[in-house]
Protein backbone atom coordinates (compact mmCIF):
# COMPACT_ATOMS: atom_id res chain seq x y z
CA UNK A 1 0.00 0.00 0.00
CA UNK A 2 1.25 3.36 -1.27
CA UNK A 3 1.29 6.03 1.71
CA UNK A 4 1.49 9.59 1.01
CA UNK A 5 4.20 11.57 3.04
CA UNK A 6 3.27 13.44 6.32
CA UNK A 7 3.88 16.92 5.68
CA UNK A 8 5.12 17.23 9.80
CA UNK A 9 2.21 18.36 11.28
CA UNK A 10 0.77 16.68 14.17
CA UNK A 11 -2.02 13.97 13.50
CA UNK A 12 -4.77 13.54 15.93
CA UNK A 13 -6.03 10.72 14.19
CA UNK A 14 -4.62 7.21 14.47
CA UNK A 15 -7.01 5.41 11.94
CA UNK A 16 -7.26 5.71 8.27
CA UNK A 17 -9.44 8.61 7.60
CA UNK A 18 -10.08 8.19 4.02
CA UNK A 19 -8.64 6.86 0.76
CA UNK A 20 -7.89 8.24 -2.67
CA UNK A 21 -9.00 5.47 -4.73
CA UNK A 22 -7.39 4.81 -7.89
CA UNK A 23 -9.94 3.88 -10.99
CA UNK A 24 -7.31 1.99 -12.10
CA UNK A 25 -7.41 -1.49 -10.28
CA UNK A 26 -3.57 -2.28 -10.70
CA UNK A 27 -2.58 0.60 -8.38
CA UNK A 28 -2.71 0.45 -4.47
CA UNK A 29 -5.52 3.18 -2.37
CA UNK A 30 -3.25 5.61 -0.94
CA UNK A 31 -4.28 5.95 2.97
CA UNK A 32 -4.52 9.57 4.59
CA UNK A 33 -3.82 9.22 7.93
CA UNK A 34 -2.46 12.40 9.28
CA UNK A 35 -4.76 15.60 9.03
CA UNK A 36 -2.38 17.16 6.53
CA UNK A 37 -0.20 14.85 3.66
CA UNK A 38 1.82 15.79 1.42
CA UNK A 39 0.84 12.79 -1.66
CA UNK A 40 3.16 11.25 -3.81
CA UNK A 41 2.59 8.13 -5.83
CA UNK A 42 2.58 7.86 -9.93
CA UNK A 43 1.25 10.03 -11.58
CA UNK A 44 0.99 8.38 -15.17
CA UNK A 45 -0.75 4.61 -15.69
CA UNK A 46 2.64 3.99 -17.81
CA UNK A 47 5.34 5.24 -15.36
CA UNK A 48 6.65 4.17 -12.33
CA UNK A 49 8.01 7.35 -11.15
CA UNK A 50 6.35 8.69 -8.10
CA UNK A 51 6.19 12.54 -7.48
CA UNK A 52 4.43 14.94 -5.60
CA UNK A 53 1.74 16.67 -6.64
CA UNK A 54 -1.30 17.48 -3.99
CA UNK A 55 -1.44 18.41 -0.09
CA UNK A 56 -4.40 17.03 1.18
CA UNK A 57 -5.68 19.26 4.82
CA UNK A 58 -8.84 17.74 6.96
CA UNK A 59 -11.44 20.02 7.57
CA UNK A 60 -13.28 20.35 10.92
CA UNK A 61 -16.44 18.88 9.69
CA UNK A 62 -14.43 15.67 9.23
CA UNK A 63 -15.70 14.69 5.93
CA UNK A 64 -14.13 16.87 3.60
CA UNK A 65 -10.49 18.10 2.61
CA UNK A 66 -8.81 21.28 1.14
CA UNK A 67 -6.53 19.72 -1.52
CA UNK A 68 -3.80 21.92 -2.86
CA UNK A 69 -2.27 21.69 -6.41
CA UNK A 70 1.61 21.29 -5.71
CA UNK A 71 2.37 19.56 -9.36
CA UNK A 72 3.08 21.87 -12.56
CA UNK A 73 -0.22 20.11 -14.25
CA UNK A 74 -3.67 21.64 -13.80
CA UNK A 75 -5.52 19.14 -12.36
CA UNK A 76 -9.53 18.27 -12.67
CA UNK A 77 -11.64 17.93 -9.67
CA UNK A 78 -15.07 17.16 -10.10
CA UNK A 79 -14.48 18.61 -13.65
CA UNK A 80 -12.85 21.99 -12.39
CA UNK A 81 -9.81 22.86 -13.42
CA UNK A 82 -7.35 23.61 -9.99
CA UNK A 83 -3.84 25.25 -11.40
CA UNK A 84 -0.60 24.86 -9.82
CA UNK A 85 -0.85 26.46 -5.99
CA UNK A 86 -4.88 26.89 -5.71
CA UNK A 87 -7.04 24.79 -3.82
CA UNK A 88 -9.96 23.38 -3.38
CA UNK A 89 -12.64 21.67 -1.30
CA UNK A 90 -12.51 17.92 -2.11
CA UNK A 91 -15.68 15.85 -0.89
CA UNK A 92 -16.69 11.76 -0.69
CA UNK A 93 -17.40 10.41 -4.00
CA UNK A 94 -15.10 13.51 -5.91
CA UNK A 95 -12.96 12.57 -9.05
CA UNK A 96 -9.12 14.00 -9.04
CA UNK A 97 -7.68 13.83 -12.59
CA UNK A 98 -4.02 14.47 -12.69
CA UNK A 99 -3.86 15.65 -15.85
CA UNK A 100 -4.97 15.32 -19.44
CA UNK A 101 -6.47 11.67 -19.68
CA UNK A 102 -5.49 11.38 -23.12
CA UNK A 103 -1.89 11.20 -21.92
CA UNK A 104 -2.13 8.37 -19.40
CA UNK A 105 -2.50 10.44 -16.20
CA UNK A 106 -3.78 9.08 -12.90
CA UNK A 107 -7.43 9.32 -11.80
CA UNK A 108 -8.45 8.61 -8.25
CA UNK A 109 -11.44 8.80 -6.23
CA UNK A 110 -11.76 10.37 -2.90
CA UNK A 111 -13.50 7.61 -0.08
CA UNK A 112 -14.01 9.28 3.25
CA UNK A 113 -13.86 6.31 5.74
CA UNK A 114 -16.88 6.04 7.90
CA UNK A 115 -16.46 7.10 11.87
CA UNK A 116 -16.08 4.70 14.10
CA UNK A 117 -19.02 5.20 16.82
CA UNK A 118 -17.36 5.11 20.70
CA UNK A 119 -20.72 4.61 22.41
CA UNK A 120 -24.31 4.71 21.30
CA UNK A 121 -26.66 6.37 23.58
CA UNK A 122 -30.55 6.44 22.89
CA UNK A 123 -32.07 9.42 23.84
CA UNK A 124 -35.75 8.90 24.99
CA UNK A 125 -38.34 11.85 24.54
CA UNK A 126 -41.44 11.92 25.89
CA UNK A 127 -43.38 14.09 23.74
CA UNK A 128 -47.29 15.14 24.98
CA UNK A 129 -49.60 14.48 21.12
CA UNK A 130 -51.18 18.27 22.43
CA UNK A 131 -47.70 19.87 21.94
CA UNK A 132 -47.38 18.47 18.25
CA UNK A 133 -50.30 19.88 16.53
CA UNK A 134 -51.17 22.48 13.77
CA UNK A 135 -52.92 25.29 15.25
CA UNK A 136 -54.65 25.63 12.11
CA UNK A 137 -56.34 22.40 11.53
CA UNK A 138 -56.13 20.97 15.30
CA UNK A 139 -54.24 17.85 14.09
CA UNK A 140 -51.09 16.45 14.36
CA UNK A 141 -49.28 17.71 12.31
CA UNK A 142 -48.43 16.43 8.71
CA UNK A 143 -45.17 17.15 6.86
CA UNK A 144 -44.38 19.95 9.30
CA UNK A 145 -42.85 22.88 7.95
CA UNK A 146 -41.48 25.74 10.49
CA UNK A 147 -41.68 29.47 10.27
CA UNK A 148 -39.03 31.93 11.46
CA UNK A 149 -38.89 33.90 13.14
CA UNK A 150 -40.92 32.48 15.98
CA UNK A 151 -40.50 28.97 15.27
CA UNK A 152 -44.06 27.84 15.70
CA UNK A 153 -44.90 24.62 13.00
CA UNK A 154 -47.86 23.81 11.25
CA UNK A 155 -49.29 21.23 8.35
CA UNK A 156 -47.21 21.80 4.55
CA UNK A 157 -51.10 22.15 3.10
CA UNK A 158 -52.19 24.32 5.98
CA UNK A 159 -49.42 26.65 5.41
CA UNK A 160 -49.59 26.47 1.88
CA UNK A 161 -53.27 27.27 1.78
CA UNK A 162 -52.67 30.27 4.73
CA UNK A 163 -49.68 31.79 2.44
CA UNK A 164 -52.15 31.76 -0.76
CA UNK A 165 -54.50 33.86 0.98
CA UNK A 166 -52.12 36.13 2.29
CA UNK A 167 -50.92 36.67 -1.24
CA UNK A 168 -54.14 36.95 -2.90
CA UNK A 169 -55.24 39.45 -0.79
CA UNK A 170 -51.78 41.63 -0.58
CA UNK A 171 -51.18 41.05 3.03
CA UNK A 172 -48.55 40.93 5.05
CA UNK A 173 -47.64 36.80 5.80
CA UNK A 174 -48.31 36.51 9.82
CA UNK A 175 -47.87 33.77 11.66
CA UNK A 176 -51.48 31.91 11.81
CA UNK A 177 -50.59 31.38 15.81
CA UNK A 178 -49.14 34.52 17.11
CA UNK A 179 -49.00 36.83 14.66
CA UNK A 180 -45.59 37.60 14.23
CA UNK A 181 -44.29 38.59 10.63
CA UNK A 182 -42.99 35.57 8.78
CA UNK A 183 -39.84 35.98 7.08
CA UNK A 184 -38.96 32.37 6.33
CA UNK A 185 -40.52 29.06 6.19
CA UNK A 186 -39.25 25.39 5.20
CA UNK A 187 -39.84 21.72 6.14
CA UNK A 188 -38.69 20.74 9.13
CA UNK A 189 -37.17 16.98 9.03
CA UNK A 190 -36.46 16.62 12.37
CA UNK A 191 -40.33 16.96 13.45
CA UNK A 192 -41.14 15.10 10.54
CA UNK A 193 -39.52 11.65 12.45
CA UNK A 194 -41.35 13.01 15.42
CA UNK A 195 -44.43 13.46 13.77
CA UNK A 196 -44.10 9.47 12.92
CA UNK A 197 -43.38 8.46 15.92
CA UNK A 198 -46.14 9.94 17.53
CA UNK A 199 -48.41 8.83 14.88
CA UNK A 200 -46.95 5.13 14.98
CA UNK A 201 -47.69 5.38 19.13
CA UNK A 202 -51.03 6.39 18.80
CA UNK A 203 -53.13 5.08 15.49
CA UNK A 204 -55.82 6.59 17.02
CA UNK A 205 -55.08 10.41 15.85
CA UNK A 206 -54.06 9.44 12.26
CA UNK A 207 -55.94 11.08 9.92
CA UNK A 208 -57.62 9.27 6.50
CA UNK A 209 -56.26 8.61 3.46
CA UNK A 210 -58.53 11.03 1.99
CA UNK A 211 -57.95 13.63 4.72
CA UNK A 212 -53.91 12.96 3.84
CA UNK A 213 -54.40 12.79 0.10
CA UNK A 214 -56.40 16.20 0.29
CA UNK A 215 -53.96 18.15 2.51
CA UNK A 216 -50.83 17.25 -0.17
CA UNK A 217 -52.24 18.70 -2.94
CA UNK A 218 -52.81 21.86 -1.18
CA UNK A 219 -48.63 21.38 -0.02
CA UNK A 220 -46.97 24.33 -1.91
CA UNK A 221 -43.36 24.11 0.18
CA UNK A 222 -40.73 22.16 -1.08
CA UNK A 223 -37.84 24.04 -0.41
CA UNK A 224 -36.82 26.95 2.04
CA UNK A 225 -39.03 30.14 1.23
CA UNK A 226 -37.29 33.77 1.78
CA UNK A 227 -40.26 35.44 2.62
CA UNK A 228 -40.61 39.93 2.50
CA UNK A 229 -43.39 41.68 3.65
CA UNK A 230 -43.49 44.98 1.93
CA UNK A 231 -40.35 47.20 3.38
CA UNK A 232 -39.05 49.53 0.62
CA UNK A 233 -35.96 50.51 0.50
CA UNK A 234 -35.11 53.93 -0.23
CA UNK A 235 -33.61 53.84 -3.42
CA UNK A 236 -31.43 56.95 -5.03
CA UNK A 237 -30.80 56.29 -8.48
CA UNK A 238 -28.85 59.70 -8.52
CA UNK A 239 -25.86 58.58 -6.69
CA UNK A 240 -23.86 55.76 -7.82
CA UNK A 241 -22.40 54.34 -4.62
CA UNK A 242 -25.80 54.32 -3.27
CA UNK A 243 -27.18 52.59 -6.44
CA UNK A 244 -25.10 49.69 -6.19
CA UNK A 245 -26.18 48.99 -2.34
CA UNK A 246 -29.76 49.53 -3.43
CA UNK A 247 -28.87 46.60 -5.99
CA UNK A 248 -27.30 44.19 -3.55
CA UNK A 249 -30.14 45.06 -1.14
CA UNK A 250 -32.85 43.42 -3.59
CA UNK A 251 -32.83 39.67 -3.55
CA UNK A 252 -32.98 38.68 -6.88
CA UNK A 253 -31.96 40.33 -10.56
CA UNK A 254 -35.93 40.02 -10.88
CA UNK A 255 -36.55 42.01 -7.89
CA UNK A 256 -35.02 45.39 -10.08
CA UNK A 257 -35.78 44.95 -13.63
CA UNK A 258 -38.75 42.68 -15.49
CA UNK A 259 -37.64 39.73 -17.06
CA UNK A 260 -40.03 37.68 -19.43
CA UNK A 261 -42.73 40.15 -18.07
CA UNK A 262 -42.54 39.19 -14.61
CA UNK A 263 -41.10 41.72 -12.27
CA UNK A 264 -40.51 41.09 -8.36
CA UNK A 265 -42.60 43.17 -6.26
CA UNK A 266 -42.51 44.14 -2.54
CA UNK A 267 -44.22 40.42 -1.12
CA UNK A 268 -42.71 38.60 -3.65
CA UNK A 269 -41.53 34.89 -2.09
CA UNK A 270 -37.92 33.68 -2.93
CA UNK A 271 -36.24 30.88 -3.05
CA UNK A 272 -32.53 30.42 -1.95
CA UNK A 273 -30.65 27.90 -4.45
CA UNK A 274 -29.10 24.96 -3.18
CA UNK A 275 -26.05 24.96 -5.38
CA UNK A 276 -24.60 28.78 -5.37
CA UNK A 277 -26.53 30.38 -2.26
CA UNK A 278 -28.59 33.05 -4.49
CA UNK A 279 -31.86 33.94 -5.03
CA UNK A 280 -35.15 33.44 -7.16
CA UNK A 281 -38.84 34.50 -7.34
CA UNK A 282 -40.58 30.86 -6.26
CA UNK A 283 -43.19 30.69 -9.18
CA UNK A 284 -46.33 28.36 -10.48
CA UNK A 285 -47.04 29.95 -12.99
CA UNK A 286 -43.77 28.92 -15.05
CA UNK A 287 -42.88 25.86 -17.47
CA UNK A 288 -39.22 26.59 -16.23
CA UNK A 289 -38.34 24.11 -13.71
CA UNK A 290 -37.30 25.36 -9.87
CA UNK A 291 -37.11 22.27 -8.40
CA UNK A 292 -35.23 18.69 -8.88
CA UNK A 293 -38.12 16.05 -8.41
CA UNK A 294 -35.57 13.76 -7.42
CA UNK A 295 -35.08 15.93 -4.16
CA UNK A 296 -37.40 19.17 -3.70
CA UNK A 297 -34.23 21.24 -3.52
CA UNK A 298 -34.33 24.38 -5.54
CA UNK A 299 -31.92 24.94 -7.95
CA UNK A 300 -31.68 28.65 -9.92
CA UNK A 301 -29.31 27.57 -12.94
CA UNK A 302 -32.83 25.97 -15.06
CA UNK A 303 -34.84 29.71 -14.49
CA UNK A 304 -32.01 32.26 -14.85
CA UNK A 305 -30.85 30.18 -17.62
CA UNK A 306 -34.11 30.13 -19.65
CA UNK A 307 -34.73 34.36 -19.00
CA UNK A 308 -31.05 34.97 -20.46
CA UNK A 309 -29.68 36.00 -17.04
CA UNK A 310 -25.98 35.69 -16.68
CA UNK A 311 -24.41 35.41 -13.16
CA UNK A 312 -22.72 39.24 -11.86
CA UNK A 313 -21.13 40.43 -8.85
CA UNK A 314 -24.37 41.42 -6.94
CA UNK A 315 -26.38 38.10 -7.91
CA UNK A 316 -24.95 34.69 -7.42
CA UNK A 317 -26.46 32.55 -10.36
CA UNK A 318 -25.32 28.53 -10.41
CA UNK A 319 -24.97 27.02 -14.26
CA UNK A 320 -27.75 25.56 -15.84
CA UNK A 321 -26.45 22.27 -15.86
CA UNK A 322 -27.18 22.20 -11.83
CA UNK A 323 -30.93 21.04 -13.13
CA UNK A 324 -30.98 19.27 -16.54
CA UNK A 325 -33.68 17.07 -17.86
CA UNK A 326 -32.76 13.58 -17.64
CA UNK A 327 -32.88 12.91 -21.55
CA UNK A 328 -30.57 15.85 -21.84
CA UNK A 329 -27.97 14.42 -19.12
CA UNK A 330 -24.42 12.47 -20.32
CA UNK A 331 -22.88 10.12 -18.00
CA UNK A 332 -18.66 9.27 -18.27
CA UNK A 333 -18.26 7.57 -14.93
CA UNK A 334 -19.66 5.04 -13.11
CA UNK A 335 -21.28 7.26 -9.68
CA UNK A 336 -19.03 6.72 -6.43
CA UNK A 337 -23.19 5.61 -4.86
CA UNK A 338 -23.66 2.52 -7.25
CA UNK A 339 -23.45 -0.55 -6.18
CA UNK A 340 -23.64 0.47 -2.87
CA UNK A 341 -20.36 2.58 -3.05
CA UNK A 342 -18.69 -1.17 -3.33
CA UNK A 343 -15.94 -0.30 -5.99
CA UNK A 344 -15.40 -4.00 -6.94
CA UNK A 345 -19.01 -4.34 -7.95
CA UNK A 346 -18.29 -1.49 -9.96
CA UNK A 347 -15.53 -2.51 -11.68
CA UNK A 348 -17.15 -5.40 -12.74
CA UNK A 349 -19.93 -3.82 -14.44
CA UNK A 350 -17.51 -1.36 -16.22
CA UNK A 351 -15.31 -4.58 -17.29
CA UNK A 352 -19.00 -6.16 -18.39
CA UNK A 353 -20.03 -2.99 -20.36
CA UNK A 354 -16.55 -2.55 -21.75
CA UNK A 355 -16.51 -5.97 -22.88
CA UNK A 356 -19.91 -5.66 -24.62
CA UNK A 357 -18.71 -3.10 -26.66
CA UNK A 358 -21.08 -0.60 -25.20
CA UNK A 359 -20.57 2.36 -23.19
CA UNK A 360 -21.74 3.48 -19.97
CA UNK A 361 -24.16 6.31 -21.52
CA UNK A 362 -25.59 3.96 -24.07
CA UNK A 363 -26.25 1.47 -21.11
CA UNK A 364 -27.80 4.13 -19.29
CA UNK A 365 -30.10 5.58 -22.00
CA UNK A 366 -31.13 2.20 -22.79
CA UNK A 367 -32.24 1.68 -19.03
CA UNK A 368 -33.93 5.14 -18.97
CA UNK A 369 -36.13 3.44 -21.96
CA UNK A 370 -36.78 0.59 -20.21
CA UNK A 371 -38.11 3.22 -16.95
CA UNK A 372 -40.12 5.14 -19.24
CA UNK A 373 -42.01 2.28 -20.27
CA UNK A 374 -42.83 0.84 -17.16
CA UNK A 375 -40.49 -1.99 -17.11
CA UNK A 376 -38.81 -1.36 -13.82
CA UNK A 377 -39.98 -2.15 -9.94
CA UNK A 378 -38.69 1.66 -8.83
CA UNK A 379 -38.91 0.25 -4.91
CA UNK A 380 -35.40 0.81 -4.48
CA UNK A 381 -35.28 4.34 -6.83
CA UNK A 382 -33.95 6.68 -3.74
CA UNK A 383 -35.67 9.73 -4.79
CA UNK A 384 -38.51 11.67 -4.12
CA UNK A 385 -41.68 10.95 -6.31
CA UNK A 386 -40.08 7.61 -8.03
CA UNK A 387 -42.91 6.99 -9.71
CA UNK A 388 -43.38 10.31 -11.20
CA UNK A 389 -40.16 10.13 -12.62
CA UNK A 390 -39.84 10.30 -16.87
CA UNK A 391 -36.56 11.20 -19.32
CA UNK A 392 -37.96 14.87 -19.05
CA UNK A 393 -37.50 15.29 -15.48
CA UNK A 394 -35.63 17.83 -13.98
CA UNK A 395 -33.14 16.78 -11.50
CA UNK A 396 -29.83 18.20 -10.06
CA UNK A 397 -26.47 16.07 -10.26
CA UNK A 398 -26.84 14.58 -7.04
CA UNK A 399 -30.31 12.47 -8.02
CA UNK A 400 -29.14 11.94 -11.19
CA UNK A 401 -25.96 9.81 -9.86
CA UNK A 402 -28.68 7.96 -7.89
CA UNK A 403 -30.72 7.57 -10.24
CA UNK A 404 -27.87 6.09 -12.59
CA UNK A 405 -26.72 3.75 -9.51
CA UNK A 406 -30.44 2.86 -9.57
CA UNK A 407 -30.71 1.42 -13.49
CA UNK A 408 -27.27 0.31 -13.13
CA UNK A 409 -28.56 -2.39 -10.05
CA UNK A 410 -31.26 -3.29 -12.76
CA UNK A 411 -28.30 -3.96 -15.69
CA UNK A 412 -26.64 -6.17 -13.15
CA UNK A 413 -29.18 -8.12 -11.69
CA UNK A 414 -30.41 -9.29 -15.05
CA UNK A 415 -27.58 -9.32 -16.42
CA UNK A 416 -27.42 -13.30 -18.39
CA UNK A 417 -23.94 -14.98 -16.01
CA UNK A 418 -22.16 -15.91 -19.13
CA UNK A 419 -21.30 -12.31 -19.64
CA UNK A 420 -19.40 -11.90 -16.25
CA UNK A 421 -15.52 -11.78 -15.98
CA UNK A 422 -14.45 -14.86 -14.92
CA UNK A 423 -13.44 -14.16 -11.36
CA UNK A 424 -17.35 -12.58 -10.62
CA UNK A 425 -18.56 -16.42 -11.44
CA UNK A 426 -16.30 -17.86 -8.86
CA UNK A 427 -18.47 -16.00 -6.35
CA UNK A 428 -21.28 -16.90 -3.77
CA UNK A 429 -23.60 -14.57 -3.00
CA UNK A 430 -23.83 -12.54 0.41
CA UNK A 431 -26.69 -13.85 2.67
CA UNK A 432 -27.97 -10.00 2.34
CA UNK A 433 -27.49 -8.60 -1.13
CA UNK A 434 -26.93 -5.07 -1.44
CA UNK A 435 -27.79 -4.50 1.76
CA UNK A 436 -24.99 -6.03 3.50
CA UNK A 437 -23.31 -3.70 5.75
CA UNK A 438 -19.94 -5.98 6.22
CA UNK A 439 -19.11 -4.77 2.60
CA UNK A 440 -18.47 -1.21 3.84
CA UNK A 441 -16.00 -2.07 6.07
CA UNK A 442 -14.48 -5.18 4.94
CA UNK A 443 -12.34 -5.53 2.06
CA UNK A 444 -12.03 -9.40 1.42
CA UNK A 445 -15.87 -9.92 2.26
CA UNK A 446 -16.84 -6.82 -0.56
CA UNK A 447 -14.80 -8.44 -3.09
CA UNK A 448 -15.44 -12.41 -1.92
CA UNK A 449 -18.96 -12.21 -2.13
CA UNK A 450 -21.25 -11.02 -4.97
CA UNK A 451 -23.65 -7.74 -3.49
CA UNK A 452 -25.25 -7.52 -6.34
CA UNK A 453 -28.62 -9.62 -5.55
CA UNK A 454 -31.32 -9.78 -3.54
CA UNK A 455 -31.10 -10.77 0.15
CA UNK A 456 -32.12 -13.96 1.51
CA UNK A 457 -31.57 -13.12 5.35
CA UNK A 458 -32.48 -9.76 7.43
CA UNK A 459 -35.00 -7.02 7.70
CA UNK A 460 -34.37 -5.84 3.43
CA UNK A 461 -36.24 -9.53 2.05
CA UNK A 462 -38.92 -9.13 -0.33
Amino acid sequence: MELGESSGSNSSVDDTWAKLVPLDSRFSDIELKSNEITICSEIKCSQSEKQEWCKITREKDQISALMQNMSSNPILVDGTVVQEDDTTIIRCGSEIVLGPETDGFMKYMLKVMPTKEISKKELKIILDPEHAKCSICLNVWHDVVTVAPCLHNFCNGCFSEWLKRCQAKHASILCPQCRAVVQFVGRNHFLHSIEEDILQSDSSIRRSAEDIALLDSYASIRSPLVISNGRKTNRKRNRAPADEENVRDLPCPQCGTEYAGFQCNERTVHLQCQACGGMMPSRSNTSVAQHCLGCDRAFCGAYWHALGVSRSDAYPICSHESLKPIAERSVTRIPFLAHEKNRHEQDITEKVIRQMGSSLQNVVSEWITMMSNRELDRTRMRLNHAEMITPQSHVCSECYDKLVSFLLYWFRITLPKHLLPPEALQRADCWYGYACRTQHHNEEHARKRNHVCRPTRGSHMS
